[in-house]
């Protein structure tokens, strides 16, 4: 008879790892918020995998008793970071927007994740975990999104890491070209909001975009892309279902998301209750703690002889991406919205 073994009553052997972690994240959450760095916008679970990394490599060799506890961070604590990522979203973000820019943010989804597995797969030769990861990540909520798909597929960590940074290379393009686009686009500010959310890679990125820009693009270009963070409960669900039909082996490993059903029910509670706002204030920042805890844990188990044997082809997938975003997500918001 199997046995279940609960990370949590091996608390002495995990805490030397699990407080590592936390504290990269605790310094990446202090050096996001330095004036010196804001023009960057550079997001605490990008410092936290970066600073992560770096220790990891001049390090990671000299941090055996941390292995325990930074498997746990980046497994369970990613899980929950998920689950309080719900109280990011309200039902009512939605209203005003306009069904065509619901149908805008669900196509853009839909068709980079089809295009980043097809393509990866078929035109890059990429496996299938990096392929979606790498889709994943410009499809739906960037390494948020990497992280949230890596718990169905099980991926290895270079893989993974590789798929996140091509999140930083393009969504920092993103936050170069977007505040100049306005003067070439035939866009209204609300259009440009809704392209801003639909084809932007991070929450954060969206954010600084829309408020360079006014309040107009950013109200609806934080709705568009809480409605892409929504869609990532069908899609690990979906993505789980066919990891287990498409390679036996990892049924197990595969099997239904439960923490998927948690964050659908953060978000109707979010929607349902009237939570006040120190609350859902608290509760968003204790998803970005517990993120960057499992970024940090994630960038010190990855090392970069790992993640040159991955190669290039993730970064050109994620640049094809990037082109259909910017180009195709233009096209579909004169169309739709």
């Amino acid at each position: 008879m199997s046995t279940i073994t609960l990370p949590w009553f091996r608390l002495p052997a995990l805490l030397p790892g699990l407080a590592l972690a936390a504290a990269v994240a605790m310094l990446a959450l202090g050096i996001a918020g330095l004036p010196s760095l804001a023009a960057l916008h550079l997001a605490p679970l990008t410092l936290a995998i970066l600073i992560g990394m770096a220790i990891g490599n001049v390090a990671g060799p000299r941090l055996p008793a941390a292995a325990p506890g930074l498997a746990a961070a980046q497994r369970h604590l990613l899980r929950a970071g998920v689950v309080a990522y719900g109280f990011r979203l309200d039902a009512h973000d939605i209203d005003g927007i306009g069904s065509g820019a619901l149908l805008v943010a669900m196509l853009i989804v839909a068709s980079t994740l089809a295009l980043g597995t097809w393509f990866g797969r078929r035109w890059l030769g990429l496996d299938r975990d990096s392929a979606l990861l790498t889709a994943a990540g410009s499809a739906i909520c960037g390494a948020a999104a990497v992280l949230a798909v890596e718990r169905c597929l099980r991926a290895d960590s270079a893989k993974v890491a590789m798929a996140v940074g091509t999140v930083v290379l393009f969504g920092t393009t993103s936050l170069l070209l977007y505040p100049l686009l306005p003067a070439l686009l035939d866009l209204t500010p609300r259009q440009f909001g809704i392209y801003t959310g639909a084809t932007v890679h991070e929450v954060a990125q969206v954010v600084a975009i829309g408020q360079a820009l006014g309040p107009e693009v950013a109200d609806s270009a934080v709705v568009v892309k809480l409605v892409r963070v929504l869609m990532l409960v069908p899609v690990l669900v979906v993505i789980g279902r066919l990891g287990i039909r498409d390679d036996p082996g990892k049924a197990r490993a595969a099997a239904f998301p439960w923490f998927v059903v948690a964050f659908a029910a953060v978000v109707a509670i979010n929607s349902l209750l009237p939570l006040s706002v120190a609350f859902r204030e608290a509760m968003q920042l204790l998803c970005t703690l517990l993120l960057a805890t499992a970024m940090a844990a994630l960038g010190m188990n990855t090392r970069f002889a790992a993640l040159r044997a991955v190669g290039s082809r993730p970064l050109w997938l994620a640049l094809l991406l990037f082109a259909w975003l910017t180009v195709g997500g233009y096209v579909l918001v004169r169309l739709l919205a």
